[in-house]
């Protein structure tokens, strides 16, 4: 696997599909900083009330220059769904080769019921105006982690 990325390296390029198909690179954001947060699944009981927290701070995390921007290994079908389901303001990119959550380090082996498989460990990168990773939160308890990256940003 690959090295786990750290403050102060520089943030892979995503260049992968949103919910729409359309190709989405972090330069898109130019002036801002990218919020990039990866969760296993869409329409799960974490990832819902991650991405709701998310949607619910959106306004100011934008004022605090910020842009939001959510990976998983979902279809694009799926992610339009989720989106229309609650409302989410942000794009949604497909991640279904994993090749962007291998490059960040969050593609995982994981373990649930004694099954092992092969997913995405939720986490999440701050990504400076330089493209530099600001901050990292890695295995993410989801209570409380929006307003902890809000901080992060704003830092």
């Amino acid at each position: 696997m690959s090295k786990e990325l750290a403050v102060g390296d520089k943030a892979p390029e995503l260049g992968i599909p949103d919910q729409h198909g359309k190709s989405v690179m972090l330069k898109s954001f130019k002036g801002k900083q990218v919020v990039l947060y990866f969760y296993p699944k869409d329409d799960t009981p974490g990832c819902t009330k991650e991405s709701c927290d998310f949607r619910d701070v959106e306004s100011q995390i934008l004022r605090a220059g910020g842009a939001i921007v959510g990976v998983s290994l979902d279809g694009k079908e799926s992610h339009q769904k989720f989106i229309k389901k609650f409302g989410l303001p942000f794009p949604l990119l497909s991640d279904e080769d994993a090749a962007i959550s291998k490059a960040y380090g969050v593609y995982k082996e994981k373990n649930m019921y004694g099954k092992k498989y092969w997913g995405i460990e939720r986490s999440t990168f701050v990504i400076d105006l330089e493209g530099t990773v600001k901050a990292v939160f890695r295995k993410v308890k989801v209570d409380g982690h929006a307003d902890e990256v809000l901080k992060a940003l704003k830092a």
